[in-house]
């Protein structure tokens, strides 16, 4: 099992990703930096982590997304390998393309750090088949621009066609409709704004997020 956390500059998840995947799954990770035009061999996951990539200049994720190694993420992902988009990896998703919508300022225009709860709305996906009967889980958010937001249509098709994974059960940043994580239609991408990865020992609070990086690998 192989897996590689890409680095940004302002990356500051990325270490928690890479333990948090070997102690909950087992798997060998790679960090790859931002400027590769390569990515490892056979690879059954890749990770963008949170953080603040290039500052958050601009708009979040949106310099991110033109970096180097995102055309080869977007290759793998188009071939079906696992990719996961936590917090700023999750708006560099949407800014690439390979998830609808778009992230916006927080409602209360407050950075909002804290446990919350998590409705599992779909179980049947390859990052969340793990959870079982399971269907809510807690996990920790850290954002400023964490509110999902998408036009009523795309909403109404991504809903309909099983594309929300996770709500809010008390939605802390305003995210349209309580989403707090999607998936794209083929199923192999993931985004998220809760961190998996701050929620994978009883130590941190929640072994949650360790269910959902082993889901990934047993499905591989």
């Amino acid at each position: 099992m192989k897996a590689a956390v890409v680095v940004f500059p302002g990356s500051n998840c990325d270490r928690d990703c890479k333990v948090a995947i070997e102690r909950s799954a087992g798997a060998r990770v790679e960090m790859v930096w931002h400027q590769e035009t390569a990515l490892p061999d056979d690879l059954d996951l890749i990770v963008l982590p949170g953080g603040f990539s290039y500052g958050d200049y601009l708009r979040c994720g949106a310099m991110a997304a033109l970096s180097p190694v995102m055309k080869e993420v977007v290759a793998a992902a188009d071939k079906g390998v696992a990719v996961v988009g936590i917090c700023n990896g999750f708006q560099v998703l949407t800014e690439v393309g390979l998830l609808p919508g778009a992230l916006l300022r927080n409602a209360g225009l407050k950075y909002v750090c804290k446990p919350v709860e998590l409705d599992i709305v779909n179980g049947q996906t390859r990052f969340t088949a793990g959870y079982g009967e399971q269907r809510q889980a807690v996990m920790t958010v850290g954002n400023g621009e964490g509110n999902y937001f998408a036009d009523e249509e795309t909403l109404d098709r991504i809903e309909g066609e099983g594309q929300v994974v996770f709500r809010y059960k008390e939605n802390p940043n305003g995210s349209a409709r309580d989403i707090a994580g999607i998936v794209n239609a083929k199923g192999n991408v993931l985004g998220l704004m809760p961190h998996p990865d701050r929620a994978f020992d009883a130590d941190l609070g929640s072994e949650d997020g360790a269910v959902l990086f082993r889901s990934i690998f047993q499905s591989a």
